[in-house]
Order: structure tokens, then sequence, then C-alpha cells
């Protein structure tokens, strides 16, 4: 079995705690991105894993396997590091069958191999080109190929893409996935880049100061943040918030804005977890879920800037504590100093304790 099992897993450097009681599931064949910002621990988490470093507490499990104490070379994991790490006096062929090479395969099957994982990563018409004459973008296919001819159960990448251009990446992230799915490996994928998560993994591990903060499907991360971290690193641009408090009008429970008014009313899962608390809250709404609105139906709002980025329009509204960002077609016409009112998606709203940061739910 490739699942993998982290349980209360910790670990500190001295008096630092890099990774905070860590409990986390990766199902066999699953591609699993742990994301967020530098620092998060992450790539911490993925060294333990892959055997770079022992945890200070907690257990590590390849299906029913502790891995405490099982070196690196032992755990059948390929590895592939942010700064790719091949030889650079070999040629593309002599580094791709070093690993089947060492394992003494026979030469046809490694032959065959390297044709295979050469054609998939199209590095075919360089297979006899020295290394060192290489692009950054081609050596960085070369290291993930390396990798992958072993097959192994499991595969970690830790920033793979990070040093490559914008272009080589969009081509990277779809041959990634179709690698993971032809090999039906279990693949962990360590990013700061929500791009890449959203795009490649099946589920994303959303971590910040060494704690996982919300596991789930890309579309559940985005749709349903569990606090207000996630609801702000997730999204480009990430989810509006706006401080206010929970009123009670005649038309249900809203959330009063101070000087942008009362919003409409929240919906019922969301009134009936706040009608439980009390303090300020967080009324929340992504920039891609809101339309323009008639004066009265929305927030008012002065225009502050206007983002033109191709096939969409951000357009920044008011300023400071109030500001939020709202996400049109490329040809919205809304201009520098006008005044418009967008109306949040009702099913969009989100809400959140500010004193916790966590978002209210049903239940």
């Amino acid at each position: 079995m490739s699942t993998i099992h982290l349980q209360n897993l910790v670990k500190k450097f001295g008096d630092f705690t890099a990774l905070q009681t860590m409990d986390l599931a990766i199902a066999d064949g699953e591609f699993m991105a742990l994301l967020g910002p530098s620092g998060c621990g992450k790539s911490t988490t993925m060294n333990m894993i892959a055997g770079m470093e022992e945890p200070t507490s907690g257990k590590i499990l390849f299906g029913e396997r502790d891995m405490a104490g099982v070196p690196m070379g032992r755990r059948g994991v390929g590895f592939v590091f942010q700064n790719y790490a091949i030889f650079t006096h070999m040629s593309v062929r002599q580094n791709l069958a070093y690993g089947p090479k060492m394992r003494g395969a026979p030469k046809a099957e490694i032959d065959r191999r390297v044709g295979a994982i050469a054609e998939m990563l199209q590095l075919t018409p360089l297979l006899d080109r020295k290394a060192d004459r290489l692009s950054v973008n081609i050596l960085q296919r070369v290291a993930i190929g390396r990798s992958a001819i072993m097959e192994p159960a499991i595969f970690l990448l830790d920033e793979p893409l990070s040093n490559v251009d914008a272009a080589f990446r969009a081509v990277m992230r779809t041959e990634l996935k179709q690698l993971q799915r032809q090999f039906r490996q279990t693949m962990v994928y360590v990013t700061h880049d929500q791009l890449e998560a959203m795009t490649m993994a099946d589920r994303i591990a959303v971590m910040d100061h060494g704690v996982l903060q919300q596991v789930g499907t890309p579309l559940e991360v985005y749709n349903n943040p569990a606090n207000v971290f996630v609801a702000r690193f997730i999204g480009a641009p990430g989810m509006n918030l706006l401080k206010g408090w929970l009123a009670e009008s005649d038309r249900g429970l809203v959330v009063d804005l101070g000087p942008l008014g009362a919003t409409p009313p929240l919906p019922v899962e969301i009134a009936d977890a706040a009608s439980r608390m009390r303090g300020e809250v967080f009324y929340g709404f992504r920039p891609e879920q809101v339309t323009l609105a008639e004066s009265g139906r929305g927030l008012c709002m002065p225009v502050s800037f206007v983002e033109r980025i191709g096939a969409r329009t951000i357009i920044h509204l008011g300023d400071g504590e109030t500001a939020v960002k709202a996400v049109f077609d490329n040809d919205v016409g809304l201009a520098i100093g006008q005044t418009a009112v967008v109306a949040p998606a009702a099913e969009a709203v989100r809400v959140f304790d500010a004193a916790t940061g966590l978002a209210l739910r049903a239940g």
C-alpha cells in the first residue's frame, strides 16, 4: 500500500516549533499538495516523509509500516528538489538511465524505460545532448524524469517548478498530472503557488506557521474556507473580508458594516450558526462572485483603481478596512473616481468569527 499517515507529527528545531501536531492521511494514488507561504512547515513535513529529517514526536506510516528509523534510501520514495540535482557532465540519456543502471537492470529494460520517460517528458530529441548545454527549464524536466523512471510508489516534489519560467510551468503542470495518473503514484507536492495546487491536486493541505489549517479538494477550500487565513490565501485575489457586527432586522439576521450599511439577510445555515455568537465578524465574499447592482441593492463604493489583466478586469473599491475587489469581464465600464454598487451572490457569502477567525457553519 502507498498510503501515508502522519499521526500527531511534531518537529522542533531547538526552541522553534516548525510543525505543530499534524494529522494527515494521504490515500493510495492520491495527489496531495502541501500549500502555504514560506516558513509554514510544508518542506519540513516533506523532508520527514522522505526520511531526511526525523520527527520530534509522532509517527509516519507507509501503509501499516512505521517509518521510524528507516533511512531515505530504503523508503522507496522518489524525490525532486527545487533546484535540479542532475549530473551536468552526463548526457540526458545517461542521467535518465543512472538509477536503473545502479540497480542492475538489463540494458534492454533500461533503453525501454529511458525511451518511454523521454517521450512522455518531450526529451527524446535531447537524449544525447550534454546536460550542461541545456536550459534551466529542460534541466528540471530531466530531474523529474530521472526520479520518475524508477517508478516509485511514493513521489515527493518540493517546489519543482519555482525556478522555471511561467510558460514552462503551465506545460509541466499538465505533464506532472499525466505522469502521476500513468504510474498511479501517491504524489506529495510542496508549493507556495496556489495555481499549481488548485490545478493539479486531488486534495490540498493548507498550512501556516506550522499548523495545518484545512484539508479538502480545491473546490472545498475555495468555496468553504475553514478560517480567515484560508479565505485570504486561496484565490487570486483572495476573499474580501469586511469587519462588521451581527444585527437583527425585520428581514432576518444581517451584518452591520458601519459606513457601508447593512448587508442583505444572511443565508439560513449561516444565520443559524451566527445566532449563537456575539461580537465582531468578518463578512466574506469572493471577488469573482459579485454583480453590478442598482443603488440600494448592494455595497456602494468609490472605484479607486482599475486593473485590466487580459480577459478579466479587477476593480478596486474603497480603501483601508473597507477596501474590496471585484472581478468582471474585460469590457466592464468602470473608471477611477466613479461610484459602483456591487452585490455579492447570496449563496457565496461566508461569515467568520473575528475573534477566532473560524468560519460560521451550520452545526
